[in-house]
């Protein structure tokens, strides 16, 4: 049986209330960020509580939403820091060179030679490109990959690795 985070991607997040009538701040990590409402009702991260939301307007950083039940200021705020999540199925399938982070998160990276670096602990964007955050008992601290064609030509999901090609003196 499948375990039901394994097939939810997480699609956005509550950052609290927007105004004192209940609507709430949404951060949308969909590719277009308007089409998160299109996955609607979203889901808590253990699938057990359904989010249903309509976007309102598009705010700083954002949109303000509002979602069935919340009708106060203080409901909002209570949401604050709440993933919202969409079941796999609902998303669109990626081309052949585009992951979900979800997918990459935990998979094993190598480097071209076969030596294990360390496994994927998140993905990170600071603006520029993705970068991967890997760790792992020969790391004294955490490794940030660019995740680009040329550090990391290869990714196997279906055997859990990447091979990585970082650049000189990272690792």
């Amino acid at each position: 049986m499948s375990d039901v985070k394994d097939d939810l991607i997480c699609v956005g997040a509550l950052a609290g209330s927007y105004g004192v009538r209940g609507e709430v701040r949404l951060k949308s990590f969909c590719a277009i960020p308007e089409e998160i409402e299109d996955y609607s009702p979203l889901l808590s991260e253990d699938g057990k509580t359904k989010y249903m939301l309509a976007l309102t307007r598009a705010v700083k950083n954002g949109f303000a939403a509002r979602i069935v039940g919340v009708e106060t200021k203080e409901q909002g705020d209570a949401l604050k820091g709440v993933k919202l999540y969409a079941p796999r199925d609902m998303l669109p399938m990626l081309p052949d060179d585009e992951f979900y982070h979800a997918d990459l998160i935990g998979l094993s990276v190598f480097d071209t030679g076969g030596t294990l670096l360390g496994q994927v602990k998140a993905v990170q964007n600071y603006g520029a490109d993705d970068l991967l955050e890997i760790h792992g008992p020969g790391l004294a601290a955490t490794v940030l990959l660019p995740f680009t064609l040329a550090a990391v030509p290869t990714v196997d999901l279906a055997q859990g690795r990447i091979i990585a090609d970082p650049p000189e003196g990272l690792f």
